[in-house]
């Protein structure tokens, strides 16, 4: 049956109503800074049976364009855009992922009209990949890495709002220059400083000798600190052409340890050790791998405060790791042994970075 000419004129307006409109948004988009989302998969996509399943999800399981959509805030915040690197448990994170990860975002970034980028992944190992792009992306544009707690169907879950406030940070003008950040819990860490503190509570990425370095805020991106050592662009380091890194291990010290790890780490190839506080069995231990060209460096198990530097163990060759834990220690010197395998000079880049 055919409309009458007033219903015509009301469709035609309601069309064009809506063409304004969608042109309108799209404006708005243009304008806004573009950030994308890299992501690695973990509990922020992880998927559960039910909703009050936290354990026993699996990570990973929603892709980048549902938590997109889930948060159509981020509209009024960025140009939001997205890249899946992988869809792993951050046990599962390895150098092929992270190398990937690295490109991607430096290939991003290196665009003059990127503003950010956000970086999603699993809280086990989340600080040691951040750390890793803390070093390696060659821009100082923010680069902000988020997880969560909770998995994406759980009740209270933690997750999108993370994500909400790292686009949020990502997208601030006084991010910049502040390297790799880590943001959970409304707290933004520098990725050096930051460690996961606990198994199962929200709030458990600490920096603990210094403290966050600034807040995402309801109202606003606030920061407190500058970093003064060296990260991201001014770093030394450049993975664009590798495809592996040298073999890193670390061996734990406790009362009454065996040197047999030690050797064993040795005879499987590694090119460096990470003594994770120390035992009297390594000392011989250590001089044995030093003649095999293995670079050891003393890190320490307490989770706080500073490896300190010393004639004695400057002579012995040994590297401190100054306030490093083991697993970022051990980020560290795979990097360093790409540039010499000299204790002084690796003892330089650990007080560097």
């Amino acid at each position: 049956m055919p409309s009458s000419p007033i219903v015509r004129v009301l469709l035609s307006l309601c069309a064009g109503t809506f063409v304004l409109d969608a042109l309108a948004a799209s404006g708005r988009a243009a304008d806004l800074p573009k950030v994308k989302i890299f992501t690695t998969g973990g509990t922020i996509q992880g998927k559960g049976a039910n909703r009050d399943m936290l354990a026993g999800y699996k990570p990973g399981s929603f892709t980048p364009e549902e938590l997109i959509a889930d948060l159509p805030e981020l509209k009024d915040v960025a140009n939001v855009s997205s890249e899946a690197i992988a869809a792993v448990g951050s046990g599962n994170v390895d150098l092929a992922i992270q190398l990937k990860l690295a490109t991607a975002i430096n290939a991003w970034l290196a665009s003059p009209d990127s503003a950010g980028a956000v970086v999603t992944h699993g809280t086990v190992s989340l600080e040691e990949t951040a750390y890793f792009l803390n070093l390696v992306v060659k821009s100082d544009k923010p680069v902000v890495v988020v997880g969560a707690m909770r998995p994406f169907t759980a009740i209270s879950r933690d997750g999108p709002f993370n994500l909400y406030n790292a686009v949020r940070v990502a997208a601030d003008p006084e991010a910049k220059g502040k390297g790799v950040m880590v943001l959970l819990n409304e707290e933004i860490h520098a990725a050096r400083d930051v460690t996961k503190g606990n198994t199962e509570r929200v709030n458990t990425f600490v920096s603990r000798d210094l403290g966050p370095i600034g807040f995402s805020d309801s109202d606003r991106i606030v920061f407190y600190r500058n970093l003064l050592y060296k990260h991201t662009y001014k770093s030394e380091f450049d993975v664009s052409n590798l495809t592996t890194l040298p073999k890193v291990e670390i061996a734990y010290g406790y009362q009454e340890a065996d040197r047999a790890a030690i050797d064993a780490l040795v005879a499987a190839g590694a090119k460096g050790i990470i003594l994770d506080d120390s035992a009297p069995s390594f000392a011989a231990a250590v001089k044995d791998g030093q003649a095999k060209g293995v670079v050891f460096v003393q890190s320490d198990r307490k989770g706080s405060g500073r490896v300190l530097t010393s004639e004695r163990a400057a002579e012995r060759g040994m590297v401190t790791a100054d306030d490093l834990n083991a697993q970022k220690a051990r980020i560290l010197l795979r990097l360093a042994l790409t540039k010499t395998s000299d204790p002084k000079e690796i003892q330089r880049i650990f007080t560097q970075y």
